[in-house]
């Protein structure tokens, strides 16, 4: 719809009433920049209206009853409508509605107020911009009821409006009340408009002028306009008077602070600068002044590189100009803190004497060949060539079996600074690279506070446990270390909290698992994997004897006068009280024997003790393993097979029984898919070789097969399990019973192959432990046997297999006789006693 569109406007340049002033750059048109006042003379009784009469949309004001407003009308309806209603002569009277939208261009029923105001246009002038102004009259308050016709301007029906107004002594106190209010606005008002409010009687013209000419917002002022009674106008006008005067005190108390904080500061900077200045000519200096100095200092002795000084320079400059209040102050000192004690250019030197090297790693730890090798060859490469990148080794192995202690014993042997930190758990990537400075209580990441603790910028790092890495809505630490264990990119690692780049080039770190699969594998194809076994219970022997023993004796305030435990009480603590392969709980029932004997000294025992194999559970009471093979096998349709776990090596029993039925297969004993699919391959292959193996084809039509893995409550899966499987279902077929000692391993396929496995040297340790003599492996994972200890090749028979034919042939042969025991003490071969090195076990540290 094209109507006019209207806003007041004033042509007087004395003050104005209080309140934002509008924007003219921000409208279409131009908008009022004041109000005219009441006209006293108007007569009392109005005009008669017409029930149609033109209406005129206004944007941002509300016309009163017995005002006078000038309004610019720059819309074609608007121009339209004044140009007809001016030149018809009479009352000119037009209806002013008031728009709910000022964003409106053209406004329907829904988008104009119901309550309007009839006027009578006293003046017209046309401007060269195009837009017409008028004066005009507001006479007396009507209701839109309906709008009859919107082209080419809106015609409405109207319908008057009575006012109710009684006298008494409630409107007067209301007046007075009103009065009282303006009053104190007296300093924030136009003359004019206080003039007027003093001749003005009636109190709902004073309502009216007063509503019309302060302030208010458009919806107040067009509540005012619809109150029909003059008591309820005159309380909802003090209402927005008291809310106008409460707005203005606080703005004025608001604002007298700020200036008084602003003259406070003025004031503190320029006597500062006095103080200062006096300071310097007096040779003294203010606290904050000598701590930028200090840092200073603490930058230079720091040599940092050019990028890091730049920016250590610039937050000095900073600081010098910060009040030790300011929140930022302890920021900012502290980042450049941090940037000083970080070893930016300090370095220990390696000891490339591979000789006393080669002594040092000797005494920590026997055998380790490859390891012991590794490192020997890295200090000859950095002998040779000075500036070589630090390698990244992962010891990965069973948990107890000296991984963390051989970090720190490579340390030693190559005179470099240890550092340690732990990795398990971690799920926040910001623990590696550090967070940002606008954070609260924000920190470098690990890895740099691990450099600040050693104190050289080369030292050897250990990242424990980085198989139990995490990875949540934080981020993915184990990304975060893609760039710190890369060679090629480490060189230039940023931390999030410097924002610089540090080299990590010259650190060794040096990584420890439990099982690699759980790496990703970009994380694990940039370390080098170095695998450390289980202990052979020889070893664990002697470890025992010359390390764990005199330990825990001088940890319980012992010596070997008040107690000596037995090789033989050793072997049996092994046996019975522990099946790892490592040495924790070894060490863990040892402190207990040692803190039963720390109890009888206290209570006065004088005599020592002995501890032999006869006495071990009197220490630690009953047995708590046993070597089950014997009482679990020797029946038809049992094997033993060989697993590998985070922990070592173990047995596993594969149960299979036969009962009448058509032929169907059960699997128990929480197996997993490839365990399940294994057990499926096994029997399709006896089905199908049933005259090789001298199985009758006509039972497997009536006998239904059950398959049980005991220890149910444990999950397991792998496909390694394949050839026990298949060895216990020949055993139940032929009833016939596989022998005690024999245990295998290896997958088996459909047609009878058996592929290789991993883990083997875990298997057979673990086999060992169990009391196993005779153990079948698939061929391809004979050369996994080569770095087994003597003792255990001494122990146990191998026997490589290709296919099922080869296993079979292996089941119910009559086993190799075991060979005898070395007796307690023995040395390795080529070790004479007395030699450096003889008797001491593998991984055994100090």
């Amino acid at each position: 719809m094209g109507t006019g569109c209207d806003e007041t406007m004033s042509k007087r340049k004395s003050k104005t009433t209080a309140g934002p002033k509008p924007d003219p750059a921000a409208a279409d048109e131009s908008t009022a920049e004041g109000r005219a006042l009441a006209v006293p003379d108007l007569e009392e009784q109005g005009p008669v209206l017409p029930d149609r009469l033109p209406v005129l949309p206004l944007r941002a004001d509300v016309v009163f009853p017995q005002t006078v407003v000038p309004l610019v009308v720059n819309r074609s309806a608007g121009m339209k409508l004044i140009d007809e209603v001016y030149a018809s002569g009479g009352d000119r009277l037009i209806g002013l509605a008031t728009q709910k939208s000022p964003e409106a261009e053209e406004p329907g029923p829904e988008d104009l107020y119901p309550t309007i105001c009839v006027g009578s246009i006293l003046k017209m002038l046309k401007f060269p911009d195009g837009s017409t102004r008028i004066v005009c009259q507001g006479l007396v308050r009507a209701r839109l009821t309906a709008l009859e016709r919107a082209d080419p301007y809106l015609v409405g029906r109207i319908a008057p409006m009575d006012e109710q107004a009684e006298r008494g002594e409630e409107l007067d106190a209301l007046v007075h009340l009103i009065n009282g209010l303006f009053n104190r606005l007296s300093d924030n008002v136009p003359e004019e408009l206080q003039v007027a409010a003093m001749n003005t009687r009636d109190p709902a013209r004073l309502a009216d002028l007063l509503g019309s000419s302060l302030p208010f917002s458009i919806e107040e002022k067009q509540a005012l306009l619809a109150e029909l009674d003059v008591k309820a106008r005159l309380m909802t006008l003090g209402q927005f008077l008291t809310r106008h005067l409460n707005v203005m005190e606080l703005s004025t108390k608001i604002q007298n602070q700020v200036g008084s904080e602003i003259t406070r500061a003025q004031r503190e900077h320029f006597l500062r600068q006095q103080l200062k200045a006096i300071q310097e000519e007096l040779g003294e200096m203010e606290p904050e002044a000598a701590e930028a100095r200090e840092l200073e200092r603490k930058i230079r002795r720091a040599k940092l590189p050019p990028e890091a000084r730049g920016e250590a320079r610039r937050e000095i400059d900073r600081l010098s100009g910060m009040h030790p209040s300011s929140a930022e102050y302890s920021i900012v000192r502290t980042y450049v803190d941090w940037l000083a004690s970080l070893p930016w250019a300090k370095a220990s030197k390696d000891h490339l004497d591979l000789k006393q090297a080669r002594v040092v790693l000797d005494e920590d730890h026997f055998d380790l060949e490859k390891i012991k090798e590794r490192i020997l060859e890295y200090l000859a490469v950095r002998k040779l060539k000075k500036d070589m990148k630090g390698p990244i080794l992962c010891f990965a192995g069973p948990p107890g079996t000296g991984k963390t202690s051989l970090g720190r014993s490579i340390a030693r042997a190559m005179g470099r600074e240890f550092v340690r930190i732990s990795l398990g758990g971690i799920h926040d990537e910001a623990e590696i690279r550090g967070h940002r400075r606008t954070y609260v209580a924000a920190m470098p990441g690990r890895i740099i506070q691990g450099l600040r603790k050693a104190g050289t910028n080369n030292p050897v790092f250990m990242l424990d446990e980085v198989d139990k890495l995490g990875a949540d809505f934080r981020g993915d630490p184990s990304a975060a270390l893609l760039e710190v264990l890369d060679p090629e990119q480490n060189a230039t690692f940023r931390d999030n909290y410097l924002d610089i780049d540090f080299d990590l080039s010259k650190i060794m770190f040096i990584a420890t698992a439990n099982m690699l699969e759980s790496i990703p594998q970009p994380l694990l194809d940039r370390m080098e994997v170095l695998e450390l076994p289980g202990y052979a219970e020889e070893e664990k022997v002697l470890i025992a004897q010359r390390f764990l023993i005199p330990k825990q004796l001088e940890g319980h305030g012992l010596t070997g006068k008040h107690l000596s435990i037995g090789d033989d009480a050793v072997r049996r603590v092994i046996a019975d009280y522990t099946r790892e392969a490592g040495l924790r709980n070894l060490e863990r029932e040892l402190a207990a024997i040692c803190r039963k004997v720390a109890r009888r000294r206290a209570e006065g025992q004088k005599a020592g003790t002995a501890v032999g194999a006869d006495d071990v559970p009197s220490y630690l009471g009953p047995p708590k393993h046993f070597r089950e093979v014997a009482a679990r096998t020797g029946v038809p349709g049992v094997a033993t097979g060989l697993a590998w776990t985070p922990t070592g090596g173990e047995i596993l029993f594969i149960e299979a029984t036969g009962m009448p039925g058509k032929g169907g297969l059960t699997l128990t004993g929480l197996l997993g898919e490839s365990m399940k699919e294994s057990a499926q391959a096994a029997m399709s292959y006896l089905k199908t070789h049933t005259k090789q193996l001298g199985i009758d084809q006509a039972r497997f039509a009536r006998t239904d097969v059950h398959i049980h893995v005991p220890a149910g409550a444990v999950p397991k899966d792998g496909p390694s399990a394949g050839v026990a499987i298949a060895a216990a279902l020949i055993s139940l077929f032929r009833d016939e019973p596989i022998h005690r000692d024999l245990a295998m391993t290896g997958e088996l396929t459909l047609t009878g192959r058996v592929l290789p496995v991993g883990g083997v040297k875990e298997k057979v340790l673990g086999a060992r432990r169990a009391g196993i003599t005779s153990v079948l492996l698939p061929r391809y994972n004979e050369k996994d046997l080569v770095d087994l200890p003597e003792e255990v090749k001494a122990d146990l028979t191998f026997r490589g297999v290709e296919s099922l034919d080869d296993v079979v042939s292996a089941l119910f042969a009559k086993p190799s006789k075991r060979p005898a025991k070395p007796k307690s003490g023995a040395t390795r071969p080529g070790k004479p006693p007395g030699s450096k090195g003889a008797g001491v076990p593998r991984r055994a540290s100090q």
